[in-house]
């Protein structure tokens, strides 16, 4: 069978494109490993909020909110969110006010929402109530459920090994991929949906590499602090997105936000890194740090311009870019998922041309 689509990645970006394209034709989903939403989606914070990002990154995350916080699909739980600083933080609390539309709040009213917070510490607060938490493995099944239903085929333990253009025997162009497990797929269209292998996809199919990079971000799960109900706190975010931490099933999340560039791999958390960003939580709050549950990292890959990569390579139109989400893929998934589907299409979107014109590959031409 010669599929109409196949979408090379299962997490967030290929299970979403694959529930918008599966009504347009055959659809056929290669996951590398053995569950869906394996590496960076599985791995996410799990928050809306739809002022963080680049603009053409906020453009996506306005144009999907409606999706997220639909109340008969049950995505979302209200969370809010708080930036905490110092008083020698005042420049970049300043700008992150600004850039998050945040509402400044005195330390005192910080210490209401989480009371942990030290007071001879935190000089300045900030807050809103316009954040919410996601319920990723949600999202992820609602989309593989509408796929599935429309016909299309998903895969896991298909890392793909080889990709080339072919010519039918009736002289039409169509792609040829191979697979770990021996298996060889035909399609007409690719979609490269393989978040930090994405560049590598592109190489493989012999276009060029558009020059995305992985980049690490640790977590660690701690007790509730001072044993707590945590439950309705916020997310909380330190100046400069320099550490954050996030209530999660009755324990803490607590990130250091480093960047650091790695090459595509399963993803884990280094000690170190993860302990200066607990010390830089730690030196906010009154309750230390006594136990470490467990800890993990994602990959969070991002183009040169920190926006998402969305269209048909200028080279061939029938290989489509849906990558560099960095760290807002699953905040930008409807949007970005129905963009897809809508220039696969012909389609009017209902995104600007200019929005598309900051995410189409030609960009990087």
């Amino acid at each position: 069978m010669i599929w109409d689509f196949l979408i090379i990645g299962g997490g967030i970006a290929g299970v979403s494109a694959a529930a918008r394209l599966a009504p347009l034709g055959r659809v056929c989903l290669l996951e590398g490993e053995g569950a869906l939403a394996y590496h960076a989606s599985g791995r996410s914070a799990a928050l809306f909020e739809e002022s963080y990002g680049t603009p053409a990154v906020v453009a996506l995350n306005t144009a999907s909110k409606a999706f997220h916080l639909d109340p008969a699909a049950g995505f979302a739980r209200p969370r809010g969110l708080m930036i905490l600083g110092r008083s020698d933080e005042a420049d970049g609390f300043d700008a992150d006010v600004a850039s998050l539309s945040l509402d400044r709040i005195s330390p005192t009213d910080a210490r209401a929402l989480v009371p942990i917070i030290d007071p001879k510490k935190v000089a300045l607060a900030a807050y809103h109530d316009s954040a919410w938490d996601l319920d990723t493995d949600r999202i992820i099944q609602s989309f593989v459920r509408g796929a599935r239903a429309d016909g299309a085929q998903i895969t896991t333990n298909q890392r793909i090994t080889a990709l080339r253009k072919q010519r039918h025997a009736i002289g039409s162009g169509y792609w040829l991929a191979k697979t770990s497990s021996g298996q060889t797929f035909e399609a007409r269209m690719v979609i490269n949906a393989a978040g930090a292998w994405a560049d590598d996809i592109a190489q493989m199919a012999g276009l060029p590499r558009l020059g995305l990079i992985p980049y690490r971000r640790s977590m660690a799960r701690i007790p509730a602090p001072g044993n707590h109900d945590i439950s309705d706190w916020p997310m909380i975010f330190g100046v400069g997105e320099s550490w954050y931490a996030k209530p999660d099933a009755g324990k803490l999340l607590v990130s250091p936000a480093e960047e650091d560039p790695m090459p595509p791999h399963d993803a884990f958390a280094d000690d170190m890194v993860l302990a200066e960003g607990l010390h830089r939580y730690s030196e906010m709050v009154t309750e230390p740090v006594t136990r470490l549950e467990t800890s993990w990292a994602g990959l969070r890959t991002f183009a040169p311009d920190r926006a998402l990569v969305i269209g048909p390579a200028p080279q061939d139109h029938s290989f489509i870019w849906l990558a560099g989400q960095g760290g807002y893929g699953f905040q930008t998934a409807p949007a970005a998922s129905q963009l897809t589907a809508d220039l696969i299409s012909a389609r009017p979107s209902e995104l600007n041309t200019t929005l598309i014109a900051a995410l189409s590959p030609a960009r990087f031409s």
